[in-house]
């Protein structure tokens, strides 16, 4: 038996407007859309699921963790689109460089680079 994927379920009263936030933040492509669901796909596909009693350094736990190439880039558009991070950016003693942010739906995100 093999997982092939774990999608995450934002509940959005307005799906399209949320997913228009993934798609211009972080480069998603739409992979389906019913007016009620719409499935957002990048290049790489991951399975990876964690289960957390908080997000590190005191902060609460994220639905979402998104991992990027180019941190600041991404720092850049939120703020561009009016999107300012909860927490950081931050060099975390584990070996990441993170921030966090709400999407329309208010989800808490972390986004994070490897340093």
């Amino acid at each position: 038996m093999a997982v092939r994927r774990i999608v995450t379920n934002i509940q959005a009263s307005a799906p399209g407007e949320v997913a228009g936030f993934y798609r211009d933040l972080f480069d998603l492509d739409t992979a389906m859309d019913m007016g009620w669901i719409v499935t957002l796909t990048g290049a790489q596909q991951a399975v990876q699921l964690s289960l957390a009693s908080e997000g590190g350094s005191g902060t609460p736990v994220p639905a979402l963790s998104i991992e990027v190439d180019d941190l600041d880039g991404v720092l850049a558009r939120a703020r561009k689109a009016g999107v300012r991070p909860e927490y950081g950016p931050v060099d975390e003693p584990w070996g990441v460089r993170r921030f966090f942010l709400r999407d329309p739906a208010g989800t808490l995100i972390n986004v994070l680079a490897h340093v």
